[in-house]
């Protein structure tokens, strides 16, 4: 439990993956902020920790996996629980379609431009890009309590860090960087069709070096990218502290990822690298230092997600060079 307020606290349900999670403490921030709302917040268990130290944020309530599979109960003993509470939907996906049919109380929803998104996906056509474009996710989310999408910038991830958290990052990082310009790499990707080439990144470390930058790897994979490198943190730090280690760093550079998000959430640069999917699905980094590098290309986005396979070589992202995400890090160090 965190925060106090005298409102009922609104519930939020948004399971997903913890970049999902993650775009929405932003919107529930502004709001405590600017209103007064405070809120409980509905999640997979594995994203629980992403609402910590929050102030906006009440209660959190992390469904297992048993729990999720036996959704008719649960979401039943959720609707007697919160009876009278107002259920803010930032899903809409069957579950929450279901929770909402038994919910004791309001239910907001936010517009989740599915048809929009499929009619552009299939047509390519410039007026559905156009639509999906004008809004971020964060801002889309804000529309389930608000007439009117806020500015982008204003409902960017914001997780709250403790100061021994902080601490025990920067305890973490001191034997391996003491001074200098420090760049975060996360090299992984759910799908392949996200990752960029291997041997781009090691290319990129290269580069890092020779410029006396400093670097870490932060992440989770089956293959560590520097294996036996003390820098290569892979698959050594939770959640939490991973958000630590972040906002050590001067910047982070990343694929179309959750750390992308987390980066953000700690006020961190992004540069992120977009092959398969595209800014008009809206979960791109939209803070004021933020960089997205793309190619044009015309098989651009071929997904929600990144998950369809490549005949092409997955070229969208091969043919963003080593050179281009150096030159993008020195302007941004140099600023």
């Amino acid at each position: 439990m965190s925060g106090s307020t005298s409102k009922t606290p609104d519930v939020v349900f948004r399971l997903g993956h913890m970049g999902d999670v993650a775009l929405t403490t932003g919107v529930l921030a502004r709001r405590h902020e600017t209103s007064g709302d405070a809120f409980v917040f509905i999640t997979r268990e594995s994203n629980a920790p992403l609402l910590e130290n929050h102030p906006a944020v009440t209660g959190v309530v992390g469904l297992s996996p048993e729990e999720l599979r036996s959704w008719f109960a649960t979401a039943g003993g959720l609707t007697e629980r919160f009876r009278g509470h107002t259920l803010i939907d930032l899903h809409g996906i069957l579950r929450s379609r279901i929770l909402a049919l038994r919910w004791k109380g309001e239910v907001k929803r936010y517009p989740k431009f599915g048809l929009t998104r499929r009619l552009y996906d299939r047509t390519r056509l410039d007026a559905f890009r156009r639509k999906l474009e004008a809004t971020t996710v964060p801002q889309r989310y804000a529309m389930a309590l608000e007439s009117e999408p806020p500015p982008a910038q204003a409902v960017v991830p914001r997780i709250f860090l403790t100061d021994a958290e902080q601490a025990d990052a920067a305890a973490r990082l001191s034997p391996i960087h003491d001074h200098g310009p420090l760049v975060a790499l996360h090299p992984y990707a759910t799908h392949p069709a996200k990752e960029w080439p291997r041997e781009h990144w090691t290319s990129l470390i290269y580069r890092l070096e020779k410029e006396g930058v400093g670097w870490f790897v932060v992440g989770r994979d089956d293959t560590r990218l520097m294996e036996g490198d003390e820098r290569d943190l892979t698959n050594t730090t939770d959640l939490r502290r991973t958000c630590g280690l972040l906002a050590r760093a001067d910047l982070l550079v990343t694929g179309d990822s959750g750390p992308m998000h987390l980066a953000c959430g700690v006020s961190t640069p992004v540069i992120a690298l977009f092959g398969p999917t595209a800014k008009a699905w809206g979960f791109y980094p939209a803070g004021s230092r933020d960089t997205v590098l793309e190619h044009a290309l015309d098989c651009r986005p071929c997904s929600l997600h990144g998950s369809r396979p490549c005949r092409r070589g997955f070229d969208c992202m091969a043919s963003i060079t080593p050179d281009e995400v150096m030159e993008t890090i020195r302007r941004k160090l140099a600023g």
